[in-house]
């Protein structure tokens, strides 16, 4: 190694790929790299734990870089001074435990930058930025949607759900979307567990409770692989209607249950389908529900209104229905 002990150090508001190069690059060239994470606690910026695990994640293979958060009470950036510069470079120092022999920093900078000053110890080297910036993704992040780290898109990912009663395309729907999104769905995950006894008219509480805490987990793991949009086949709420109909001990458990996770559920944009196009019966389609389907679509748009969600009403045929949903989603990404 060149240095024994380096350092390299930005915001990661959010951490992009020009991060990405410069972090390797430093910590190849050092024994030890002291990575400082930038917090401005007066500063509207990304959750300095969301930060740290992008960082961490980023670099817990590599064995040589130690991570240091770095608070400062500035109110913008124009507003971090040498005030701040030296203070906060004694805490670094005191951090490192060493001599800092290199601190590294993007070609954006230069000798008069505060690095140069504030470490004149060390020598600096300016490492090549490309046109990835954080404030140009922060401007507009799908526009930049290549300029992320896997590691950082499931933070941007939008979440698009969609709803309504039985037979109204909710599952056809959402895959014709996310084929054409080029990016995945979540299945309802009800289907197969409404059919353990063979049928839904006998389901057990426990397959409500497995409904509920399984789609939260697959949800939270399908995100990780969402190309800017992931598509949902009902949630909580939905699950949380049909338990309604569930007689007896553990009705009330479940209901709870599904309004605990409903307060951790946000979705960017929700559609709700209307019971206007032919009802098919697949074997396992309620009879009483089919009976009067408007009666319970209305309940089920009840229970989003309760939670004060905003939803967009999708009627019409199926070709109307994927028209007004694509229309909605592209100006949710910003391709309207």
């Amino acid at each position: 190694m060149k240095y024994k002990c380096g350092m390299y150090g930005g915001s990661f508001n959010p951490l992009h790929l020009g991060h990405v190069r410069c972090i390797i690059e430093a910590a190849n060239q050092c024994e030890e790299l002291i990575l400082v994470i930038s917090e401005g606690i007066n500063r509207d910026e990304i959750d300095i734990r969301v930060r740290y695990r992008w960082v961490y994640q980023l670099t817990k293979h590599i064995g040589n870089v130690r991570l240091f958060v770095l608070q400062d009470a500035a109110k913008n950036k124009e507003a971090y001074t040498e005030e701040y510069w030296m203070k906060d470079a004694g805490k670094v120092k005191e951090f490192a435990g060493k001599k800092l022999d290199v601190v590294f920093c993007g070609s954006d900078y230069d000798n008069n930058s505060f690095w140069a000053k504030c470490y004149p110890e060390a020598e600096t080297i300016f490492l090549q930025r490309d046109d990835i910036s954080s404030t140009k993704i922060r401007e507009n992040v799908m526009a930049h949607w290549e300029w992320l780290p896997n590691s950082v898109k499931p933070y941007y990912a939008k979440k698009v759900l969609l709803i309504g009663g039985e037979s109204t395309g909710k599952s056809t729907l959402a895959i014709n979307l996310a084929n054409y999104y080029n990016t995945n769905y979540l299945e309802e995950v009800g289907r197969d567990i409404s059919e353990r006894s063979g049928t839904d008219m006998l389901m057990l509480p426990e397959d409500f409770t497995d409904i509920l805490l399984i789609h939260k987990i697959r949800e939270r793991e399908a995100l990780l692989h969402s190309n800017k949009v992931l598509f949902e086949d009902t949630d909580c709420l939905i699950t949380k209607f049909y338990i309604q109909f569930l007689n007896g001990k553990g009705k009330a458990v479940n209901e709870k249950l599904a309004d605990a996770i409903s307060e951790l559920n946000n979705y960017d944009l929700i559609l709700f389908l209307e019971p206007d196009v032919r009802f098919v019966q697949d074997g396992d389609r309620s009879p009483v529900i089919a009976d009067d389907r408007e009666h319970y679509s209305n309940r089920i748009k009840e229970l989003y209104k309760e939670r004060k969600y905003n939803i967009e009403i999708i009627s019409g045929d199926y070709q109307e229905r994927f028209s007004k949903s694509v229309s909605l989603i592209d100006k949710l990404l910003g391709r309207a």
